[in-house]
């Protein structure tokens, strides 16, 4: 069997456990195969093969993962109005306490309320930005 045909076996190999599994990363990794392919057919050695789909390969997988880590998170899924009905709601309050929470009247019950990290609090309106437990995280309205 020609080494090009079992570089391009092993790249199908991958792609068809990727697709079982669901990870993106065995694509990365069979595109390096594809590059073992590509130098096979260039004539390259075993060698410089291998190299060719290391690089490839493993480059593809660290500049994905860079990539992944520089963009932002989702929004969490406690800040999706249509998961929780609460976000959006307006409150109002009227005093914060000095462990940086407050206590407020909504739907009928009483919630704790807490702030951003690193806002200063303060009084008045407020909207509902998400649900962090049994508290309500706020926003100045």
């Amino acid at each position: 069997m020609e080494e090009s045909t079992l570089w391009w076996v092993l790249a199908g190999v991958a792609v068809a456990v990727e697709l079982v599994t669901g990870t993106f990363y065995l694509l990365l990794l069979a595109l390096g195969m594809a590059a073992g392919a590509v130098a096979a057919h260039l004539g390259a050695g075993v060698a410089v093969q291998l190299v060719c789909a290391a690089l490839v390969g493993g480059g593809a997988v660290v500049a994905w993962n860079h990539a992944k880590k520089r963009r932002p998170g989702d929004p969490s899924a406690r800040a999706e109005r249509s998961v929780n009905l609460d976000v959006g709601e307006t409150i109002v309050i009227d005093q914060w306490n000095s462990d940086g929470t407050a206590t407020v009247k909504y739907r009928g019950a009483t919630w704790t309320a807490i702030h951003r990290p690193g806002v200063t609090p303060s009084t008045g309106r407020h909207r509902v930005a998400e649900l962090v437990g049994n508290r309500l995280l706020v926003d100045p309205d």
